[in-house]
């Protein structure tokens, strides 16, 4: 059994657990408390057996991408008979409450799904959580708690009755706007909170997130992270060393530099550096900082 620690999404949590071993059976008990517990398979799980209450509830197997809900309230045993890899959502239930006050929602009263369901938006989710679950150390706050709210606005819609407006939601204010990109500019090095960031502009996290996204065309996560790729571009014309550029820039160290960078970029910091520095340097023109303030 594999188990990696798990992860804090906001008021929730986030775990794997695998299981590859050849061994006959695991089991698993949980339950008796005001909370929710969501799993997504990762792989086709082929024999296992559920107990609520000391009733079996269910026997058989589940497909790669199936979602399951129980309610923690009553006692649960799971009996593994076959390898297993999954992740799963634990979430008490005052978070689930606590959203749907923020999106003016306050009727909600649960989720409620029967037996395994397919679900692609849940599963992919929380497969954007398996770099993060894989290197904790590496997992910025801000992007945890936005794939947290995601989920929740996901799980409360798909499963807990709520209806959102699918008209165009607000923007940001100009001021919100130029208060959100000076905080995140002045915190490329260090962690802070969703919350924290949504304070500044006198929102709620769950409409600041939306806002933001509204008003940049993505969001305050991947607007960060643009943001340190461009300083370290600038930094990079210097002679300081790429892992002193990623200290310097919020990135956990040169290879977590590396990565983002490439990914944004289309190249590595050092390809990047070394075409700068040739006798024709790539593109007409290596952009700083200014363009990413919209």
């Amino acid at each position: 059994m594999a188990d990696i620690i798990p992860l804090q999404l906001g008021m929730m949590t986030a775990s794997r657990h695998s299981r590859d071993d050849g061994l006959p059976s695991h089991e698993e008990t949980w339950g008796d408390e005001e909370a929710f517990q969501v799993q997504t398979q990762l792989r086709d799980l082929h024999s296992h057996k559920l107990w609520c209450n000391s009733h079996l509830v269910f026997d058989g197997g589940q497909s790669a991408r199936t979602l399951t809900i129980n309610d923690l309230r009553p006692s649960w045993r799971g009996c593994y008979l076959s390898s297993f890899d999954r992740i799963s959502f634990h979430i008490p239930f005052p978070c689930l409450q606590g959203f749907a006050r923020q999106v003016g929602r306050p009727e909600f009263n649960g989720l409620q799904c029967s037996g395994a369901v397919q679900d692609e938006t849940l599963n992919g989710l929380a497969q954007a959580l398996l770099p993060a679950l894989a290197n904790p150390q590496q997992a910025s706050r801000l992007f945890l708690e936005q794939i947290g709210l995601a989920i929740l606005a996901h799980l409360t819609q798909a499963y807990g009755g709520l209806c959102f407006s699918t008209g165009r939601k607000g923007t940001l204010a100009s001021w919100q706007e130029a208060r959100a990109t000076e905080f995140l500019a002045s915190h490329v090095v260090g962690d802070f909170s969703l919350d924290v960031l949504a304070e500044t502009c006198a929102l709620s996290r769950s409409y600041f997130s939306k806002a933001f996204k509204q008003s940049f065309g993505k969001s305050p996560y991947r607007w960060l992270l643009e943001y340190r790729v461009a300083r370290a571009k600038d930094m990079l014309r210097s002679d300081l060393p790429i892992s002193q550029v990623a200290l310097d820039c919020g990135f956990a160290d040169q290879s977590h530099l590396t990565r983002v960078f490439s990914m944004i970029q289309g190249e590595t910091p050092g390809q990047w550096r070394r075409a700068l520095r040739s006798p024709v340097a790539h593109g007409s023109c290596q952009d700083g900082l200014a363009p990413l303030a919209r």
